[in-house]
């Protein structure tokens, strides 16, 4: 169960006034945190030290280290905890935009994990630049000026970001530069093309490939080239982090094809969300977990990753059938316009939405033109009332209207499977969202609350008032159990040597704000966030600090 401060916390006599700055004379440190409950990541119980800081890491963890330092912080009996490490995000060119990644770091994250879901901004065909070009200018007045995982990684650098930063190579990008967009198997000189594509990007620092095996044209593979790309992966000691096929109806055989693609490509395995949806598929969660658990236990090396919500969030096209989905935008908005395939298309829509209980189920999050985001925030059923249409043909119409730029939260998963998930030993957290911002060009729409709230509701509500983990449990999920499955070495732990990322909370204040009406709000009870031994965050005020790294798969 949780820590309460009587617990654990012991009287100092150490002001608490929050910051003491030393004197001009040369420091022995450049930070000093004094007076807090060290809980260092490796779900060990809590301990007091103080933690001495020069450069980017940590010197000393020891008690009574002195006052000799150019910043002396003060944690009020607070807890002191490495820097969270989201493993799963969408983040990626939210960095140029908004390069304090402010929803992140306000929750305590101090490292994303990008490139997700089969989906990264690399590598880019000649047409994908082009119309990923023409959106962003549209969206953000910006333009892109990369095609490759390391041309993508020094525009970051070159902008500079207030978090560390990694990624992972998607796969749907790669079989698009290589095959093409439609349900087509890879020639061998193909297949040869695309292996060779995933050993260039992770020599160019990607932590491996993601797939997203529910979207086009990820889909289209086979599980026989899965385990191809994949034998690549784990000769680089890289991570298959996966998507899987289906998290419904056959989400079972799904789990079985990832755990196939682990043992026979003898690669590092991470199921992503991991989740039953729709209410006929809730029983399922506990085979599922055993499924995960017991091929754990046999040396596979497989791990998850959960979002503590009931709704998931994907693009509205998810309601569509795969086939329809082959090609690019154009070869979609075409056949949504064809009189002898939209039956069949609608057949299969309307199929979806019963399953998960009906079009008031889904919920339409963000719209890429001005005139329709007066329905961001409706049930598809809610707006298509309002248009005086039936749900598929508002479904139709918009898909066209905004060019499939439509995203949506779907309403699927049960409360009790999530408190399984979560809690089950194997499972890390992971937002599965993006860094936005409350203000300016990324406060748009009404994401998934996840964006803001993910960390903070582990540790409030799941950890201090439902009490179904403790929180040195908690942090652990967060933070060395992801740098252990990255590689991410020098990080995830409160330890001598390491890089000085850091999170001081409150346990009993800390708690997600954000909700799926009003989702742009900024989590609370994180006092301080230290990144790379510069502070970044101070009493819920963001210093303006861009001290993050890229971290490459050759750097760990």
């Amino acid at each position: 169960m949780p820590y309460s401060r009587r617990e654990f916390i012991k009287t100092t006599t150490l002001a608490t006034t929050g910051i003491i700055v030393g004197c001009s004379v040369k420091n022995q440190f450049n930070v000093i945190i004094k007076n807090g409950i060290i809980i260092d990541g490796s779900g060990s119980m809590p301990f007091e030290a103080d933690i001495g800081i020069i450069g980017d890491r940590i010197s000393v963890i020891d008690k009574n280290i002195g006052n000799s330092a150019d910043l002396i912080l003060n944690a009020n009996k607070q807890i002191i905890a490495p820097g969270f490490i989201d493993i799963h995000t969408h983040t990626d060119t939210e960095l140029i935009i908004n390069p304090t990644a402010d929803s992140k770091i306000f929750q305590g994250v101090t490292t994303e994990i990008g490139g997700n879901c089969g989906y990264s901004p690399f590598p880019l065909t000649q047409k994908d630049f082009e119309e990923y070009n023409k959106n962003f200018i549209e969206r953000y007045d910006e333009n892109i000026d990369w095609k490759s995982i390391a041309e993508f990684y020094e525009r970051l650098e070159k902008g500079k970001i207030s978090i560390n930063y990694a990624s992972f190579t998607g796969h749907g990008n790669i079989r698009a530069f290589i095959v093409g967009k439609n349900d087509i198997a890879p020639t061998n000189d193909q297949l040869k093309l695309m292996k060779n594509v995933i050993a260039q990007s992770m020599e160019m620092g990607s932590l491996g490939l993601s797939t997203g095996l529910e979207y086009s044209p990820g889909s289209y593979a086979k599980t026989e080239e899965l385990i191809e790309l994949s034998k690549v992966v784990g000769e680089k000691n890289g991570v298959y982090a996966t998507h899987m096929r289906n998290e419904d109806d056959t989400v079972e055989e799904a789990i079985e094809e990832a755990l196939r693609i682990c043992r026979e490509a003898n690669v590092s395995l991470q199921i992503s969300h991991l989740k039953a949806g729709n209410p006929a598929n809730w029983h399922k969660v506990d085979n599922m977990l055993n499924m995960i658990e017991s091929s754990y236990e046999s040396g596979l090396p497989v791990l998850a990753d959960r979002y503590p919500y009931t709704a998931y969030g994907t693009g509205l096209s998810a309601f569509l059938p795969l086939w329809a989905r082959q090609g690019d935008t154009d070869d979609l908005l075409n056949r949504l316009q064809d009189k002898t395939q939209i039956d069949k298309i609608e057949k299969y829509s309307q199929g979806r939405a019963r399953r998960i209980g009906g079009w008031d189920k889904v919920v339409l999050s963000s719209c890429f033109t001005e005139g329709n985001k007066i329905f961001e925030g409706k049930s598809i059923k809610e707006a298509a009332t309002q248009k005086n249409i039936s749900e598929f043909e508002f479904v139709k119409n918009i898909v066209i209207e905004e060019r499939n730029r439509v995203s949506i939260i779907g309403f699927a998963m049960s409360e009790e499977n999530i408190k399984k998930v979560l809690s089950h030993p194997l499972v890390m957290i992971g937002s599965d969202g993006t860094a936005v911002a409350p203000s300016g060009k990324l406060a748009h729409g009404k994401p998934h609350p996840r964006y803001y709230g993910t960390f903070p509701r582990v540790l409030g509500k799941y950890v201090r008032d439902e009490k179904f983990f403790d929180l040195p449990t908690g942090i652990k999920k967060m933070t060395s159990m992801p740098a252990d499955k990255l590689g991410l070495n020098g990080r995830g732990l409160i330890q001598k040597g390491n890089y000085a990322d850091i999170v001081i909370f409150d346990p009993n204040k800390v708690i997600d704000k954000a909700t799926f009406v009003d989702p742009h709000q900024l989590a609370t009870g994180i006092d301080y966030v230290i990144v790379n031994g510069q502070v970044t965050i101070e009493h819920g005020t963001h210093k303006g600090n861009l001290n993050g790294k890229i971290i490459r798969h050759l750097d760990t």
